[in-house]
């Protein structure tokens, strides 16, 4: 879960943990899209593809709006014949300088691996 008293040297050995255990289960570090594409992968529940360019941004905008609803800002509005989830934006997501977008994209991520290891 999110804790707001966290330091920001906590939150970095947090993140540095969960890129140590993605670089032993994949061989390598991932970058953010490797890892919103595995989210996305994990959400459809359809196994690792082979998946189109399109599919796979499809299945990053699925990650994004996942990780982005722990904070209220889509939530799933449905599941398609296909079994593809769908979201709705509830409120704007704020804007925010290229850092911030960052470091909040990496506590989404956190909690969203954080929620995985607690089903």
């Amino acid at each position: 879960m999110l804790n707001p008293e966290e330091t920001e040297a906590q939150f970095e050995q947090r993140w540095w943990e969960l890129m140590n255990q993605m670089r032993q289960r994949f061989g390598k570090k991932p970058d953010m899209n490797a890892l919103l594409l595995l989210i996305g992968v994990q959400e459809l529940g359809q196994g690792a593809g082979p998946f189109t360019k399109e599919q796979k941004q499809d299945l990053m905008h699925i990650a994004t709006c996942k990780i982005f609803s722990y904070s209220g800002y889509y939530e799933l509005e449905r599941i398609d014949e296909e079994g593809w989830p769908h979201y709705r934006l509830v409120r704007p997501v704020p804007f925010a300088n290229l850092k911030e977008q960052e470091r909040m994209l990496k506590w989404h991520v956190l909690e969203y691996f954080d929620a995985q290891e607690d089903e």
